[in-house]
This record gives structure tokens, C-alpha cells and sequence, in this order.
């Protein structure tokens, strides 16, 4: 079979036959007290005799009793952490807005930019919040404090394993719709616990999350 898509990421171009998306800022990463025998009473009279009292009769052996089942523990989920500001999960996955954004040190103007960010869509994890700035990383860790009305929450993810194939099904023996290349950038569509849709330039397919950055491990989306 012939495969004539391929999505490919070359010198910061991520590149899907027909169509072009840039890449840039590094890849869009718990005694018993012995009772011994009962004591033996000699009744002793004030001059000779001494008469053992009588042994207790011996009691029947109590019957083996076998342990019911066990009871399951109960296992509780943690509780997810949420963000101060607008209460939404933390960790959570945004995207790029626009064509750049200024990472800062911290959250206000006045601090130094650290990092920039340079393609639309670009997968970023926000780890916190403070007014109207968060804190976000790439897939490689690199990141810092970004004004909020440069996110999106429109969901898209980088490819982390180079020549993979995407099928129309999610299924390894499905047909094979593209190949995507390393640091390819695309939009992420339905999911389930273990593949992913993504699409870009007007191709799509489905892909396992094991080579995706921008999508938890568990996550599904329909």
C-alpha cells in the first residue's frame, strides 16, 4: 500500500502534504495474658489430708471456623486539584491563540520574558494560576507565565515518535491513512483510553496516545 500523506515536522516546519503548519520554541513533554492451665486446688485440712480437687472435665473441641470473604477495600479517587482563579482542573491542556506568545518569569508585565512562543495551536499544560496570567510548559518543560488571552482552549497535540502511522480506525490493522513525523502539530479530535483522532490540512486519522504530547493518559474525548 501506498502512502501518500505524511505529516512531517523538518527545521521547526511541521508539513502535511497540502498543507503547512510551522513549529517553533522546541518541540510543541501508604498478651493475651497467658491463661495457662487452670491453677490446680489442693484443699489442705489442718492436719494431714490433702485431696486434689477434681480435674475439669475435658470440653469439646470447637469446630474450625473458615474466614468469610474478605471485604474489598474501598478504594477513593483524589480529589482534583483546581485552579483559584477559574476553577478548572490543574494540570489541563490549552493551545497557542495566536502567532506568539511572551512567556514571563512571573505573572505581570514587569517581568522578564523567559520564552516565546511562535505557532498558532502550539499543545501547552497550564500547572497554574494568578489573576489574569498562567503558568504553562511544552512538551519539553520550557515555559513561564502567559497572559490568559493568548490561550485557547481549543485542543490540539505534537507527535513525539517519528514515521508513525495514523489509520482510519482505531486499530492497529486498520488501513493507514498518513504517516506523521516527529514534532508534527495537530488538532486533536475524539479519544479513547488508548488512541487518539487528530487531523490537520484536511487528512486525519487515528494515532496511539503512547505518541502523543497534549492528551492525559487516561483521558477520553468523544
Amino acid at each position: 500500500m501506498t502512502v501518500s500523506k505524511i505529516f512531517a515536522a523538518v527545521s521547526g516546519i511541521a508539513i502535511l502534504v497540502g498543507a503547512t503548519w510551522s513549529v517553533s520554541g522546541g518541540n510543541a513533554q501508604a498478651t493475651s495474658k497467658a491463661q495457662g492451665a487452670p491453677e490446680q486446688t489442693t484443699v489442705q485440712t489442718s492436719e494431714v489430708a490433702a485431696t486434689t480437687a477434681p480435674q475439669p472435665k475435658p470440653q469439646p473441641k470447637p469446630e474450625s471456623v473458615q474466614p468469610g470473604p474478605s471485604t474489598p477495600e474501598v478504594q477513593l479517587a483524589a480529589p482534583v486539584a483546581r485552579g483559584p482563579v477559574t476553577h478548572l482542573p490543574l494540570p489541563r491542556y490549552v493551545s497557542l491563540k495566536g502567532g506568539k506568545g511572551n512567556a514571563r518569569r512571573g505573572p505581570s508585565l514587569s517581568h522578564r520574558i523567559d520564552w516565546v512562543f511562535t505557532h498558532p495551536g502550539m499543545p501547552l499544560r497550564v500547572t497554574a494560576e494568578f489573576g489574569h496570567w498562567r503558568r504553562v510548559e511544552d512538551s519539553e518543560g520550557q515555559g513561564g507565565w502567559i497572559h490568559y488571552t493568548l490561550l485557547s482552549g481549543v485542543r490540539h497535540v505534537i507527535v513525539t515518535q517519528d514515521m508513525v502511522d495514523l489509520h482510519a480506525r482505531p486499530d492497529e490493522k486498520a488501513e493507514v491513512t498518513a504517516k506523521a513525523q516527529m514534532g508534527a502539530i495537530a488538532r486533536l479530535g475524539a479519544c479513547n483510553h488508548d488512541w487518539c483522532e487528530i487531523e490537520g490540512g484536511g487528512a486525519d486519522g487515528w494515532l496511539r496516545k503512547a505518541a502523543l504530547w497534549g492528551v492525559d493518559p487516561d483521558e477520553t474525548r468523544d
